[in-house]
């Protein structure tokens, strides 16, 4: 456990971004793409996309987007963000679900042990909790979708394909104004967000591994 945190630590300081493309200097300068300030750039790192962060900056030892083109830079970043968000939202619910607060479904003040099985107790106290969530986490991806991806219909026989002026994980969900208007600060803070989530993504995988091995809830096996 102690090693996975420490390898989380070090990887944070990457930015699994992918890499520029071998081609001219052609910066592509179309106005509907310019959105939160970013132009996007075939001569530059990820499009010119934020989130390479020093001392390692640029990096993607597998290359697994070499040579890809713009739209497909745009949905891993889509996909790279959403999944951060997702699993900056999990490492604080292990943490704090552990510590004993989980007030809901007759758990309070019970010790329900390790954070992979607290669902179990959810399913046990109220099972209808399930059919509600999947509403709402599919009213959520429904309305990611309606403003992000283009139409089936007039895709082009090209699923999945992202809106020319949607800028990548802004959705226009911002409730507390945090949102910079200034696109170098935005730029900023979304390298914090990606760099947050890049770690994680990790902190979660490794807070499952532990527990899917010995049912140990994290700062209780951490200080065994």
């Amino acid at each position: 456990m102690k090693f996975i945190i420490a390898a989380s630590l070090v990887a944070a300081t990457s930015a699994f971004t992918t890499p520029s493309m071998n081609k001219a200097s052609t910066a592509l300068r179309v106005s509907s793409m310019d959105t939160n300030g970013w132009v996007p750039d075939e001569s530059k790192f990820a499009f010119g996309l934020p989130g390479a962060l020093a001392p390692v900056g640029e990096f993607d030892p597998l290359g697994l987007s070499k040579d890809v083109d713009l739209g497909t830079m745009k949905r891993y970043r889509e996909a790279e963000v959403t999944h951060g968000r997702v699993a900056m939202a999990a490492v604080i619910g292990f943490l704090v679900q552990e510590a004993g607060f989980h007030p809901l479904f007759g758990t309070a003040g019970q010790d329900i042990g390790a954070g992979i099985r607290h669902l179990d107790e959810v399913r046990a106290a109220s099972p209808v909790f399930f059919e509600i969530l999947a509403l709402a986490i599919g009213a959520a991806e429904a309305n990611r979708a309606l403003n992000g991806w283009v139409k089936p219909g007039d895709a082009d026989g090209w699923p999945g394909k992202l809106n020319d002026e949607y800028y990548p994980g802004d959705i226009g969900f911002d409730p507390l104004g945090l949102k910079p208007a200034d696109a170098e600060e935005f730029a900023d803070m979304q390298t914090k967000e990606l760099q947050h989530g890049r770690l994680a993504m990790l902190a979660a995988a490794g807070f499952i591994a532990q527990e899917l091995v010995n049912e140990t809830p994290i700062i209780e096996n951490l200080f065994k």
